[in-house]
């Protein structure tokens, strides 16, 4: 089993990470069920921190996209929080991939919702040809921000990395999520995942950087995964 990310670490970051486990492990609980395992937005499971949905709606009113691609489906609840800011600004669209539909009973859940601004793809994400139904959404002034949320298997993240940067505008953001898995500092029994990917992505190409505001909340489960593109 891995050790969980500890040597030179801060005794800040050090709190800061133990926090995230506790809050990660409560959402395993089944006697409970809490954290982010039922976090809701109108009603919708969306399985994420609150601080990095705070902080997805600072990254829309910075940024603008005209459409945001999502991969990674689950329930919708994210694809249909990020249509909700959009619909505050006014503007933009959300296309989400996911293999599978999630047809799962849970108490208060109906199905994804419908929302005029999401678009819901069924297919694997590093799919030719759903990488060409993408492809065949954007324009030439198209501004584009991609958050991938799928299989978090490090060869997946790093195929999806490959196909998906290239799309992104300049000085738009790339998401890269559950950075935190095997180690850094949850679920140290993982294996290579998402940061393992976003590693060798880095080392591998010169157009994007981390953004420091992905750490503005000190608690993310995305550590490092906030990319702006030059």
């Amino acid at each position: 089993m891995r050790m969980t990310r500890s040597t030179g670490r801060s005794n800040g970051e050090k709190i800061a990470d133990r926090f995230l486990q506790l809050y990660y492990d409560a959402g395993h609980r089944v006697d409970v069920g809490v954290t982010w395992k039922d976090t809701r937005w109108m009603g919708v499971p969306v399985q994420k921190i609150p601080m990095d949905l705070w902080l997805y709606q600072e990254i829309l009113y910075a940024n603008r996209p005209d459409l945001i691609v999502e991969c990674g489906t689950a329930f919708g609840g994210s694809a249909l929080y990020l249509a909700s800011i959009l619909e505050l600004l006014g503007s933009g669209a959300v296309m989400t991939i996911d293999i599978d539909e999630w047809k799962i009973t849970i108490p208060g859940y109906s199905g994804r919702p419908t929302h005029p601004r999401i678009t819901y793809v069924k297919g694997s994400s590093t799919d030719p040809e759903v990488l060409a139904q993408v492809k065949a959404r954007i324009t030439d002034e198209s501004n584009v921000m991609v958050i991938l949320d799928s299989d978090h298997s490090r060869e997946h993240v790093l195929a999806e990395l490959h196909a998906y940067a290239p799309l992104v505008t300049p000085g738009q953001m790339l998401i890269v999520e559950d950075t935190m898995l095997n180690g850094h500092p949850v679920h140290a029994d993982f294996g290579p995942g998402p940061m393992e990917a976003l590693d060798q992505f880095l080392a591998e190409s010169d157009d994007f950087s981390i953004d420091p505001m992905g750490a503005k909340f000190l608690v993310s489960f995305n550590p490092r995964g906030c990319l702006r593109r030059h």
